[in-house]
């Protein structure tokens, strides 16, 4: 019976048989010649291994394995990327409405002393030794991307869910939130959103938090410009940005300018954006379950003009999970209300 290795599992395995051989100074024998039987695979099925692998630190380490694979990891074209930790100026024990504040104080300051220097792009996006571009700097031909962070960014009570989906080019162009508790199971209908206010909070923070990964892009997405697609995602499943090619595009096209150096310290500066809100304080699911302040936001860029996704395609295509599916379908069938919110 033969067993079939997984891509990453056939480079460990080539790796260290690789190793072995370099620290032996042997090869195999095949008839009267030395040859190494891995050198025999033609470059297009090594690029097809490597586009399989995508982990960024596993295709550096492949780099040291030889010359040729040193000329080759350069070029995969498909790459996804574990950040170990978030470099941002804000305090990781900051709230979401202190960091928020402080966003807003610093952006006011700036305004009233008139003192602000512009900085050129190539000095306000210095690059950091294990930021994401400068990491991705040893890949040359990258087109699909994904980059993972080690946490989310929404600081929120005991069993309490929000989840989030942002599509940007230069700008946000539409956000789509999901929040909601599980129910504990003694009756009563409770509002756990808290009202109108609160649930703003949660749209609010939650734009705060797409913006500042936005940011955190575009060094990536001006730098590579043959990538058709990014994504950038938490390990716990809170958040995601999706840029397409027509996006990135658009990013690369943006201008500096002072609106944007002013508000964007750590983020992209918030579009001004009309928000359709459905809430519902008690919602059983098909599946059973029961949750309760259910909310779903779906946020567009006011400057869009007409809708042309609906809302039911662009939620229901937020998320990926059954419960929140679930959540989102019957949210769909409930009463929405508009608002609108200025750029900050």
């Amino acid at each position: 019976m033969h067993t079939l290795l997984s891509p990453r599992l056939f480079i460990t395995s080539f790796i260290s048989f690789k190793i072995r051989a370099e620290t032996k100074r042997s090869l195999p024998v095949y008839g009267n010649a030395k040859m190494d039987c891995f050198d025999r695979l033609p470059d297009p099925l090594i690029h097809l291994i490597f586009n399989s692998v995508s982990d960024v630190k596993t295709l550096i380490r492949c780099r040291s394995v030889s010359k040729r694979f040193n000329s080759l990891v350069p070029q995969t074209e498909t790459l996804s990327l574990k950040v170990d930790r978030v470099i941002s100026p804000e305090s990781d024990s900051d709230s979401l409405l202190l960091s928020f504040l402080k966003v807003f104080l610093r952006s006011i300051h700036d305004l009233l002393t008139l003192t602000t220097t512009i900085k050129s792009v190539s000095q306000t996006t210095t690059l950091t030794q294990n930021s994401p571009a400068q990491i991705l700097t040893q890949f040359h031909r990258v087109r699909n991307l994904q980059i993972e962070l080690p946490g989310g960014d929404l600081k929120l009570d005991k069993g309490v869910t929000v989840k989030w989906r942002a599509d940007f080019g230069k700008s946000l162009n539409s956000c789509v939130i999901i929040g909601f508790k599980s129910a504990n199971g003694e009756g009563g209908e409770v509002d756990i959103a808290g009202g109108l206010k609160t649930r703003v909070m949660w749209t609010i923070s939650a734009l705060i938090a797409a913006s500042a990964r936005h940011f955190m892009l575009e060094e990536v997405v001006r730098e590579h410009e043959e990538m058709e697609s990014l994504v950038l995602v938490d390990k716990e499943g809170e958040g995601t940005v999706v840029m397409d090619k027509e996006g990135m595009r658009q990013c690369r096209m943006k201008e500096a300018n002072v609106s944007d150096q002013g508000w964007g310290r750590g983020r992209t500066m918030v579009p001004s954006v009309r928000m359709r809100m459905r809430h519902e304080a008690r919602l059983m699911l098909p599946s059973g379950v029961c949750v309760e302040g259910a909310t779903l936001v779906v946020v567009r860029a006011s400057a869009a003009g007409k809708d042309d996704v609906e809302d039911a395609e662009l939620a229901l295509g937020a998320f990926g999970n059954e419960i929140y599916r679930q959540a989102v379908t019957e949210l769909l069938k409930s009463r929405s209300y508009m608002l609108e919110m200025n750029s900050f």
